[in-house]
């Protein structure tokens, strides 16, 4: 019994949306604004769609914020992003706490800060136990290597090779209580994945939109959950 079986099609309202939030930096050049300033009108559009995510029933929702590649970029960008994160981890949490949003961070602790780490670690603390939908903040994440750590997990747990299977495999995967995606929506217009949940993405549907990130409104959000709702998914059937 694969993957696929946990969905329920006929469902008009995604369960899981993954945002790949591309065009902070094209925004902030097309305006002759510096890269960061992009990165936090981005942040602005994110909080935003946040706040709307249970009025339209949405129960988790996945955000690419910073992935294992963007270490790449500039030192000020990079150092830029690290501060945005540790901003929204020490202080953003006190008002998704008041929306009853539990926060968690997905992916590698190789490479952050130890202050960083920890602050994202409490925010996580914090919010445990809040029952209004989850926001899943990919931070330093990529999506082969999520699967790479899955595979050690198991052989750390003694997993023989005749027991991997993709269920097990899903369970050892960052937060397996995080279900696979229905929809991902990929703003910029690039139409690729770029090692976001690949695993979680598997069956997902997609939507790829013109706008970049900053520009996104919770009435494009509205637009593309509208669009899937007149999706017929068949999950390979």
């Amino acid at each position: 019994m694969g993957n696929e079986q946990q969905h329920d099609e006929s469902k008009k309202v995604p369960e899981h949306v993954g945002l790949i939030l591309d065009g902070n930096r094209r925004w902030a050049r097309a305006k002759g604004l510096p890269l960061v300033e992009g990165h936090k009108v981005g942040y602005q559009a994110l909080k935003k769609i946040v706040q709307s995510m249970q009025e339209k029933g949405i129960k988790y929702l996945s955000a690419y914020i910073f992935s294992t590649e963007n270490w790449n970029r500039s030192q000020d960008e990079v150092k830029y992003l690290m501060n945005l994160t540790l901003w929204v981890a020490k202080h953003e949490i006190k008002e998704l706490a008041k929306n009853n949003v539990r926060v968690r961070f997905l992916g590698t602790d190789k490479g952050v800060e130890p202050k960083v780490l920890k602050a994202l670690r409490d925010a996580e603390e914090r919010s445990k136990d809040n029952t209004g939908g989850t926001l899943a903040l990919c931070f330093n994440y990529g999506g082969q290597l999520e699967i790479v750590d899955a595979v050690r997990s198991m052989m750390k747990s003694g997993i023989d090779a005749d027991q991997v299977t993709p269920e097990e495999i899903a369970k050892h995967l960052y937060d397996p209580d995080i279900p696979p995606i229905d929809l991902v929506v990929r703003t910029s217009g690039e139409q690729r994945i770029s090692n976001f949940m690949l695993w979680r993405a598997a069956y997902a549907e997609f939507s790829f939109i013109q706008k970049n990130w900053p520009d996104f409104t919770v009435d494009d959000l509205d637009e593309v959950l509208e669009d899937y709702a007149n999706r017929q998914r068949r999950f390979g059937k």
